[in-house]
């Protein structure tokens, strides 16, 4: 899968801006606040999600704009398009061959896996970035994920509401609540471990040294049957009306992570050894998506190639040309991608304007 077109409107500090490329990489250099990332971004709100910087849309349009923004893309066989509009900034709207539709329906059409310097602090921060950053993995791989994650989240909502009023509220209602968290919490719960189980294997079979070998485990995960995940609600709902908010289910489960040669927990190893971790997944589960749909995923690789001595800079940009997948890269030198294949357009970004190198 390749974007070929990409259009931006009123994006971030892009009027206007329309990049075409048949290449499998497309390079963006400059100084730190030329642009680039802003460009990775408008592509990773092709997929569902607030994309990687998981902004507010209202951030997002270009300062002094009238307030809205927009992305279109052109791919092998489809045309995609997200924004807001004037009248309703706070809300995305998206289409696909000028239809309009769902944004989760995105994920059936495109699969995006992106690496940011904020990732950096994945291993070190709460569960709640680990959880949307599986979540991610998961939805890449089985789209009917972020449906299933965006239903499960709104009848959380509404059960907490309930739960935190000052009067009782009715069991019935509270009781359909249980039996739809239930439902989808089940499906959000099993299409997770199915994940980890597919990629942990393809992370067996394809040890890297020079990267790491991860291995993920899922912690508070034993809530995977509907008739667990409700009897866990039914069971707990004093304790949730006095705390005014749902303690059980996948929204509460976490993901750890181990550099199987040191036998070592992520959060314990190095910074480099975390970056390492890192590639390994993304570029695991790459390979976990080609095998199960019809296309390779885009890759967004922000800021990653100064991370990396030039040995594996060479094996990072070699093995990408080999999978085959298009990759969207920054970086602030342009020398740090002397060892990227021919197939590569390379911009110079500077002040929200490209020149081609």
């Amino acid at each position: 899968m390749t974007i070929s077109r990409l259009t931006l409107h009123n994006f971030r500090n892009y009027p206007e801006l329309r990049i075409q490329s048949d290449n499998q990489f497309v390079i963006l250099s400059g100084e730190n606040g030329a642009g680039k990332t802003n460009i990775l971004e408008a592509v990773s709100l092709l997929a569902p999600g607030r994309g990687l910087r998981r902004a507010a849309l209202r951030d997002i349009a270009r300062e002094c704009s009238t307030g809205e923004f927009a992305v279109a893309a052109e791919l092998d066989d489809v045309q995609l398009g997200t924004g807001t509009t004037v009248e309703q900034p706070d809300r995305r709207k998206t289409r696909i061959n000028g239809t309009q539709v769902p944004t989760n329906d995105l994920a059936d059409r495109l699969s995006i896996l992106w690496l940011t310097p904020a990732m950096d602090r994945l291993f070190m921060e709460g569960a709640s970035g680990r959880r949307n950053f599986l979540d991610r993995l998961v939805t890449a791989l089985n789209p009917s994920h972020a449906r299933n994650s965006n239903r499960y989240d709104a009848a959380r909502r509404e059960r907490n509401r309930l739960l935190s009023e000052n009067i009782p509220p009715d069991p019935r209602w509270l009781d359909g609540l249980d039996q739809q968290l239930a439902e989808f919490g089940s499906a959000i719960a099993n299409a997770r471990n199915q994940l980890v189980k597919t990629l942990n294997k393809r992370l067996q079979e394809s040890q890297n040294a020079f990267f790491a070998t991860p291995m993920i485990l899922l912690e508070d995960d034993d809530l995977l049957s509907e008739a667990a995940i409700f009897q866990a609600l039914q069971s707990n709902r004093g304790a949730d009306q006095r705390a005014g908010r749902t303690q059980h289910g996948p929204h509460r489960s976490d993901m750890r992570v181990i550099h199987q040669t040191k036998n070592q927990a992520a959060e314990k190893c190095s910074t480099g050894e975390q970056k390492a971790l890192l590639f390994s997944i993304v570029l695991g589960h790459a390979d976990c998506i080609a095998d199960e749909r019809p296309s390779r995923p885009i890759l967004l690789l922000d800021e990653v190639a100064a991370h990396l001595d030039p040995k594996r800079r060479g094996v990072l940009f070699e093995k990408l040309a080999e999978k085959g997948s298009q990759v969207w890269l920054t970086g602030t030198e342009p020398a740090l991608f002397a060892d990227v294949p021919n197939n590569a357009l390379h911009f110079e970004v500077a002040d929200g304007n490209l020149s081609e190198r």
